[in-house]
């Protein structure tokens, strides 16, 4: 077999004069959102597994004896302040003010610790109390749905350290910009998955 060179003035070679131009980032938002849609199919199917069985208490207990609705109340408002400081951060970031925006994510980061800390302080109770995953169907759906949240807030509060230091180091340039969009999207789409967890694990449990 022979090869056949074809030289680049070929008049029957067909190529662009100039490549087209995408954006730097143009798809990351795009990526992101896919990303969300995929979380959104596992939180589905945990709420589904937790409506199947979350009425099986073997005996054990259920939500009325192990809730403490005064408590995950305050959990809730942590959660919520927490989005609401990181809406502030991002107007702060739209006006390029940086110190501001690094103040604001500082915030928010304690907030969402506060929130981990109370779920890690329910957790440890309900251990104790001798209600634990193996105890019975319903207190496995709930700890894999309320513990899954829990683990998304966790690599959210990394995520945002993360970018509070390269904030730091590089400022506001439009790289970084674009991850605290997508922190933020993320970390409001936590907020409304606890929404959920809060009024159909909580809120209905206990009138179950």
């Amino acid at each position: 077999m022979s090869a056949t060179a074809i030289k680049i003035d070929d008049p029957n070679v067909f190529h662009l004069e100039e490549e087209p131009h995408h954006e730097e980032g143009s798809s990351t938002m795009l990526g992101f959102w896919l990303y969300l849609m995929s979380d959104c199919l596992i939180f589905a199917m945990l709420f589904a597994v937790f409506g199947v069985v979350g009425g099986n208490y073997a005996a054990g207990p259920g939500p009325k004896e192990l809730f403490d609705l005064e408590l995950v109340a305050v959990n809730t408002a942590m959660l919520l302040f927490s989005s609401i400081t990181y809406g502030f951060a991002m107007l702060a970031m739209d006006k390029n003010k940086t110190r501001q925006t690094l103040i604001w994510l500082a915030v928010t980061g304690l907030f969402g610790l506060a929130f981990l800390g109370i779920e890690l302080y329910e957790f440890a109770h309900l251990i104790h109390e001798g209600a634990t995953p193996q105890r019975s169907a319903f207190l496995s759906a709930f700890f894999t749905l309320v513990g899954t949240h829990g683990l998304h807030v966790t690599f959210g509060i990394i995520w945002l350290v993360t970018l509070m230091v390269q904030v730091s180091w590089k400022g506001l340039i439009p790289a970084n910009k674009r991850r605290l969009m997508c922190l933020s999207m993320f970390w409001h789409f936590l907020d409304v998955i606890w929404i959920g967890v809060f009024t159909f694990v909580y809120l209905l449990g206990m009138v179950r």
